[in-house]
């Protein structure tokens, strides 16, 4: 949502573009969330790239029961959340053209747009199904009842269309890349030997460290940001960071002889076999992958795994580590992302670019 944030303001000629972070409270701290590195930050406007950015802060926030007997409590919640909405995003709802919404908690808010900017184009940017990253079931159901009111539904890969109702305005754009990743000249942050990284906390396995790591003790394995699972791990060759700026994890990525996405094998869903931003890092850096083999798809440079199962796991972490490097992958930019999710509400586009 950040680069299409910065597509969308340079696109935009003079236009405003505002982006507001919600779900966001003391609870954030429980769960290692990267935004609180922002938290003196929040509840007030601040200005990055030329945009206007708000992050919510509030006693508590609204978030996954996981219990089908706490359901009408999560309902009540979620309902009630918007209501503390504070002014200014009122404010920026009211006098949008254009209201993205991301998949997740923003969906609360589709009852507060419509009443305060009828007129305003909807678009729904579908990063990953609800279910696939443990939203609430209310979230759910709200975007099933309302999966119509947008303008568009903008998806990442065509796998995740069937879970859309029929005659919703979905359109496939895929996810872009920054291609200036590959012409960072960057030093080393290893100390020699045999490196495998791994970035990021989405439906993150610890027990592939656990069952890789023994196996391989020459080889060092690097987590950054792995979350709350990755900081319990208390294995000699396994190194765990916390969240660090994007750009400073390309040195870990360009120099690793592997680069490993663990995701839990329960949870994994077809389509992030085309969505995945690490896997897609380390194929346009020509670096070789290892992923469950669920998520290896039509993509070369992939070594999968069946996640639990110990004998795989090292036949693919040992193919992946002497394997040589290939040629990168090209993906689209963030710039023709943006371009593309524009051209599908194409008819009213010049309300973005203002006089």
């Amino acid at each position: 949502m950040h680069f299409i944030a910065d597509e969308l303001k340079k696109l935009s000629q003079g236009g405003n573009v505002r982006f507001a972070s919600v779900g966001f409270s003391p609870l954030s701290r429980l769960k290692r969330d990267p935004r609180v590195s922002l938290w003196s930050k929040a509840n007030k406007v601040e200005t990055a790239n030329g945009i206007e950015c708000y992050l919510w802060r509030t006693p508590l926030h609204p978030f996954n029961l996981q219990s089908s007997a706490l359901r009408g409590i999560e309902r009540v919640v979620y309902k009630a959340y918007p209501r503390w909405a504070p002014p200014v995003l009122k404010q920026w709802m009211a006098e949008a053209d254009f209201i993205v919404v991301e998949s997740g908690i923003g969906l609360v808010f589709l009852d507060m747009i419509k009443s305060l900017a009828p007129e305003a184009r909807l678009i729904y940017i579908a990063s990953d199904l609800l279910e696939t990253i443990g939203c609430a079931g209310y979230l759910c159901e709200v975007l099933r009842s309302e999966a119509r009111s947008f303008d568009l539904i903008r998806v990442p890969s065509e796998v995740m269309l069937p879970s859309f109702p029929n005659h919703s305005a979905c359109g496939v754009v895929p996810h872009g890349i920054d291609r200036s990743i590959r012409d960072i000249e960057c030093r080393s942050p290893y100390r020699g030997g045999v490196n495998i990284v791994s970035v990021g906390s989405m439906l993150f396995d610890p027990s592939f460290f656990e069952i890789a790591a023994p196996r391989f003790p020459d080889v060092t394995f690097h987590i950054i940001g792995g979350g709350k699972k990755s900081f319990e791990l208390n294995i000699p060759n396994v190194k765990v960071y916390p969240e660090m700026p994007f750009r400073e994890t390309i040195a870990y990525i360009k120099h690793a002889q592997a680069g490993v996405a663990p995701y839990n094998g329960n949870d994994i869903a077809p389509y992030l076999a085309d969505t995945s931003m690490k896997l897609m890092q380390y194929g346009f850096l020509g670096v070789p992958a290892i992923c469950p083999s669920q998520a290896v798809g039509n993509h070369s440079g992939r070594f999968g795994y069946e996640p639990g199962n110990a004998a795989s796991i090292e036949h693919a972490v040992r193919e992946a580590i002497t394997s040589p490097r290939f040629v990168p992958h090209e993906y689209p930019t963030w710039t023709e992302v943006a371009e593309r999710i524009l051209d599908h509400i194409r008819p009213k586009r010049s309300a973005l670019a203002r006089p």
